[in-house]
């Protein structure tokens, strides 16, 4: 008799646990999986070494990387100040963000209707009424602490402000000596020879000498009285902050009471309609006069009154938008390099003549710098548009429910473009290798079963090279979000990098800061994009290996 095998019954909590591993696994987050086997009871010696080396470990060299950064930005000095630490990048961090949310408000502001405009008029106004007495208490606070930190300045400055005037002043005396003696023996030259007249340039040369390297000791001291005299204390510097936070405070509060006040939509329609019917009476009640003259008054009114009611407040660009315009710019280029490389790298798979004549095309062309496509396709961009405001594509956009609001121009379709060209090939290669890779039994196959071209390309060629163009697109993606920051520094266009360079023109340690700020968003944000192209590389792939990290 055969004995029957017994097999385990699947739990609801075995088949939770399956789905949770099985969605980690197809979205390339393999460390969380010793978690999630710990927390199921799964050989928990094991899983807690594996949570020590894929996220202990990571943690901890990032700790220790926070920390040499804290501990060596200082010391460097640039011209825009230190070397910003963790601390003030995160503190620069959550200034961009209040900046958005400010500018925000008061767009919010403008449109705000009577009732919660006046509500939210109030409350400004309590607030700028406190901002007087955190000022005072401010402003002597640091006055205290500039009197108490005073004492200490000055003995750290003293000792370099000493050395320094003292060795001017032996240098000084010690060249004017060595002058003098030169002086007096130039005297004696006319009538000595040859030789003694040579001996005294050997002197002026070593004199000469001696002064260069005396002027150098000052410079070096000189450096050192300079950065002695830049010293700052921490209290001093947290309450200069605190003043600056409150000004900047009452700016915004000041400028947001004007937007729920006489600055808003609502009081300016009102202020239109009040000239438009003063105008109108005016033109119909005038017995003589300059009729024309007035029914122009008439219709400017009408059209102020159209404006104005339409009207939104001009919100600056902020960081938080710029990235959005930055994620739609590549990925149009994106979708652009996959149109022209799919079906391009299709076709190189499939004829090993057209890729012979494809070939010196990836070669010339896929080593070019972004920073040499972006002037030739600007220049085009703009022969096609010499006139981008009435021109009909940009005219299109501008009625596109998401585009209209991120300035789609030349510039925007220049950006795009260069990603496009510098990020197509490594998908055009990657879909010319798994096409190519095909085996030939599963044509054959088709052959036999007589299917065409197209029956051939969307039910056995795509599909089987799907897992290959998947990897080509997820390394294009990454090259596009690389190329886009340096292309819209070049362009000036709208975006991340437009930020970058407006900081980096201001040149104030504040926008030093932001710039760091900006180095996290991208790396974020590239990481999330190489993530969602893990997930939809493991959907088509046939294999269950690991994705690689």
């Amino acid at each position: 008799m055969v004995p029957q095998i017994q097999f385990p019954t699947l739990t609801a909590d075995l088949i939770m646990k399956y789905k949770i591993l099985k969605a980690i696994d197809i979205s390339g987050l393999n460390f969380l999986s010793p978690v999630v086997r710990l927390i199921a009871q799964e050989d928990p010696r094991k899983q807690l070494h594996e949570i020590g080396r894929f996220i202990i470990v990571p943690i901890v060299a990032f700790a220790a990387f926070l920390f040499l950064w804290s501990a060596l930005a200082p010391k460097h000095r640039t011209k825009a100040g230190e070397v910003p630490t963790p601390g003030v990048v995160w503190d620069a961090s959550k200034g961009v963000w209040l900046f958005h949310k400010r500018e925000t408000a008061k767009a919010d502001a403008y449109l705000m209707n009577s009732a919660e405009r006046r509500k939210t008029l109030q409350q400004a106004t309590t607030r700028l009424a406190r901002l007087d007495a955190l000022e005072a208490e401010a402003n002597r606070q640091i006055s205290d602490i500039k009197a108490a930190s005073k004492e200490k300045f000055d003995a750290y400055v003293a000792p370099s402000k000493t050395a320094y005037d003292a060795k001017r002043a032996e240098f000084r005396t010690a060249k004017i000596n060595r002058e003098n003696s030169l002086k007096e023996k130039a005297a004696l030259l006319a009538t000595q020879g040859t030789d003694a007249r040579i001996a005294y340039l050997a002197r002026i040369r070593e004199n000469a000498v001696t002064t260069e390297q005396e002027k150098e000791q000052l410079k070096l001291l000189k450096t050192t009285y300079t950065e002695a005299q830049t010293k700052t204390f921490p209290e001093v510097k947290k309450a200069q902050q605190a003043i600056t936070k409150l000004a900047e405070e009452r700016q915004f509060l000041s400028k947001y009471s004007e937007m729920l006040g006489a600055g808003s939509r609502e009081s300016k329609t009102t202020e239109s309609e009040s000239l438009l019917a003063e105008s109108k009476n005016k033109f119909l009640t005038a017995t003589d006069g300059d009729f024309y003259r007035l029914g122009n008054t008439v219709v400017k009114s009408e059209d102020l009154l159209a404006t104005t009611e339409t009207s939104h407040y001009a919100k600056p660009w902020t960081l938080p938008k710029q990235i959005v315009r930055s994620l739609l710019c590549v990925f149009t280029g994106f979708l652009v390099a996959s149109a022209i490389a799919i079906p391009i790298g299709i076709l190189c798979g499939l004829s090993p003549t057209f890729m012979a004549a494809m070939t010196p095309f990836i070669a010339l062309f896929k080593p070019v710098s972004p920073l040499v496509w972006l002037p030739i396709i600007m220049i085009i961009v703009g022969g096609f548009m010499p006139e981008p405001e009435n021109h009909w594509l940009v005219k299109a956009l501008d009625h596109v429910p998401i585009l209209k609001n991120y300035k789609v121009d030349p510039m925007f379709l220049s950006s795009a473009l260069t990603v496009a060209l510098c990020s197509l090939w490594a998908t055009l290669v990657n879909t010319a290798l798994g096409v190519a890779s095909i085996e030939k039994d599963h044509l054959n196959v088709a052959k036999v079963l007589r299917l065409g071209f197209t029956a051939r390309l969307f039910k056995i060629v795509i599909p089987t090279a799907l897992p290959l163009i998947f990897a080509g697109l997820r390394i294009s993606l990454a090259v596009g979000w690389m190329v886009l920051v340096a292309a819209e520094i070049l362009s000036t266009s709208q975006g991340i990098g437009k930020f970058v360079n407006d900081m980096y023109t201001n040149g104030s340690s504040e926008s030093f800061a932001q710039m760091f700020v900006v180095v996290f968003i991208v790396g974020i944000i590239g990481m999330f994009l190489d993530r969602i192209m893990i997930i939809f590389q493991r959907l088509v792939s046939f294999d269950t290996a690991g994705s690689a990290i």
